[in-house]
């Protein structure tokens, strides 16, 4: 078996009529005010990395006169504690094991390839698609790569409309040359709708563009694509800032899963390089390792031994509270070493009134001014990073009036409001065209 005919044949099955998936009735594409709509979001994973603290964020705030969101997940986790917690529809369908724990840094074409793989995949396909009929889905939203492939099978197969959202760069330095192939490739065959977290993303999908609209045929549907920025939720936006009172330390910190792409080695480095104009300062790496990484956190700890930094940095784990460490920092630093698909942590330091320095790829510089808001550095250099930090140390009035201009910049542009209401606006764009194309 061969994953892109087995894709492809269950993308097929988007014209045929099934005895125990009925196609989905054209009055489901009637606005009824009395009924909101029902959109599943569907994610792989129940770890709060940074899309599902995006998707937690957009569920919360979708108008529901409108639209009754329902989350499937293929795991327990904090995000179905979350979601419950919020008064969310959350359901959980377990997906295999082999699936779940598949990197998607490991997606080569052997991993594509497995037949017993491909036979899991198309197994819960199923299962997910009998879901969305039970449940009445208007629209299967999926929220990661994992949930687009399967999601994107799913919705053909229960003839559901599929959006994909898409917050990963699918690119060469992100992701295995055969992974990003297929996807590229799969972008013209099972969505119908493309939703990516910035413009960096958008452009890494290498698709036919004509501005930041495209319409690309596939079968008989056309595919929409749409940039639309995550917004911060309101537990991110705290008061103005204000005078901390006695002068103290300066603190310096990185958010973040630790993994090698995050750059945490590159943050040591650079601090090691403060350390001869500011000694006094202070350093914190928020975050723990996720999805098999430990390894890269045993080699961060040692190198902070290493580098003789383990009196000055302190490692806190992963915290529920990152929002109230942020706002305890005086700085805040992405160290990313390739292009971040958008920057969510970068936005949330913004509006805390925080100066950043950031690494200048993938979506940061769609959300840093750079010498506004914060200073863009080069990827995978500790010196550039180090001499950034110095500047901002040395000059705490300029550091402040980017801080305000960068909480000004996220109030304007980067809101959980503004995010849920661009993506509501691409469902109604996506019925409206759809009940114009059923009624020719």
């Amino acid at each position: 078996m061969n994953v892109i005919n087995a894709i492809r044949s269950a993308a097929s099955l988007d014209g045929q009529a099934r005895g125990d998936v009925p196609r989905q009735s054209e009055s489901s594409l009637e606005v009824s005010e009395a009924h909101p709509r029902v959109i599943v979001f569907y994610d792989h994973t129940a770890m709060m990395s940074g899309g599902e603290i995006a998707l937690l964020n957009l569920v919360q705030h979708l108008d529901r006169s409108r639209y009754l969101p329902v989350v499937v997940l293929s795991a327990e986790g904090p995000l179905l504690a979350k979601l419950v917690e919020s008064g969310v529809e959350t359901h959980v369908l377990p997906l295999e094991t082999s699936v779940m724990e598949t990197r998607k840094d490991s997606l080569g074409a052997r991993s594509l390839l497995r037949p017993a793989a491909i036979l899991n995949v198309i197994r819960y396909a199923w299962r997910l698609a009998r879901f969305l009929k039970a449940r009445q889905a208007d629209l299967l939203h999926t929220n990661s790569l994992k949930s687009d492939v399967i999601g994107g099978i799913s919705g053909r197969l229960a003839r559901v409309p599929v959006i994909w959202h898409i917050r990963d760069r699918i690119a060469a330095d992100y992701l295995p040359r055969p992974a990003v192939s297929a996807f590229r490739w799969l972008c013209r065959v099972l969505p119908h709708y493309i939703i990516t977290n910035s413009e960096a993303t958008l452009n890494t999908l290498c698709l036919d563009l004509e501005g930041r609209t495209a319409v690309i045929h596939s079968g008989v549907t056309k595919t929409y694509v749409r940039v639309v920025h995550d917004g911060v939720g309101d537990a991110a936006i705290p008061g103005h800032p204000s005078d901390q009172g006695a002068p103290k330390p300066p603190l310096i910190g990185l958010v973040g899963r630790l993994s090698p792409w995050k750059g945490q080695h590159i943050f040591l480095e650079a601090a090691a390089q403060v350390r001869h104009q500011f000694p006094e300062a202070r350093y914190q790496i928020i975050g723990s390792a996720m999805f098999g990484e430990e390894e890269y956190e045993a080699r961060v700890r040692n190198l902070c031994e290493t580098l003789g930094m383990a009196d000055r940095v302190e490692f806190t784990g992963y915290r529920r509270d990152v929002p109230a460490l942020i706002g305890q920092l005086d700085l805040l630093v992405h160290a990313s070493t390739s292009g971040e698909p958008f920057g969510q942590v970068v936005v949330e330091g913004m509006v805390a009134g925080k100066p950043v320095v950031a690494t200048n790829g993938g979506g940061i510089p769609e959300i840093v001014q750079d010498g506004v808001t914060g200073w863009l550095v080069p990827m995978g250099e500790s010196a550039p990073m180090a001499e950034a930090i110095v500047r901002v140390l040395s000059d705490p009035e300029s550091a402040a009036q980017m801080g305000a201009a960068g909480r000004q910049r996220v109030l304007e542009h980067f809101t959980i409001e503004l995010t849920a209401r661009k993506v509501q606006e691409v469902y109604e764009q996506f019925w409206s065209d759809r009940s114009a194309t059923t009624s020719r």
